[in-house]
């Protein structure tokens, strides 16, 4: 899998790829979340792209000074346990590292436990907190 920046015209591909993958919820809406990602840290949006330039992979990483997050890591169900997503985890960490970053924070639904195995696999422990959240926009 090649890794790359996210173009514009990626936008179709990436949602369908989500999509597929169970990320798209009625509270977001996937291509205001693209529009928002490229206002800020948009090197920080990546695609894997598989021998013949299909989009098969995405991940969203960002740094806002304190803490680092990970949004839509995604690999094709059809893709999935081949190194894909690791592959994008390490890539999105050295980034986030070299820009000062000490901690990775993400969230995941409770329900994903097959996501969860995943995280803790490659190091990720679960924090003793609580995620809250405001919606300032809605989507829908």
């Amino acid at each position: 899998m090649k890794i790359r920046p996210f173009r514009t015209a990626d936008q179709p591909s990436v949602i369908q790829l989500w999509t597929d993958c169970g990320l798209v919820k009625p509270q977001n809406d996937p291509a205001k979340d693209i529009h928002r990602k490229l206002t800020i840290q948009p090197e920080l949006f990546l695609v894997g792209c598989d021998s013949e330039g299909n989009i098969i992979a995405s991940i969203m990483g960002g740094y806002e000074g304190h803490r680092g997050w990970i949004n839509y890591l995604a690999v094709h169900p059809d893709q999935q346990r081949k190194g894909y997503a690791r592959q994008l985890m390490d890539n999105i960490e050295k980034r986030l590292r070299e820009m000062g970053c000490p901690k990775i924070n993400l969230q995941i639904r409770d329900t994903n436990r097959e996501v969860i195995a995943f995280y803790r696999a490659i190091g990720y422990l679960e924090d003793p907190v609580i995620s809250l959240g405001k919606r300032l926009e809605k989507d829908s």
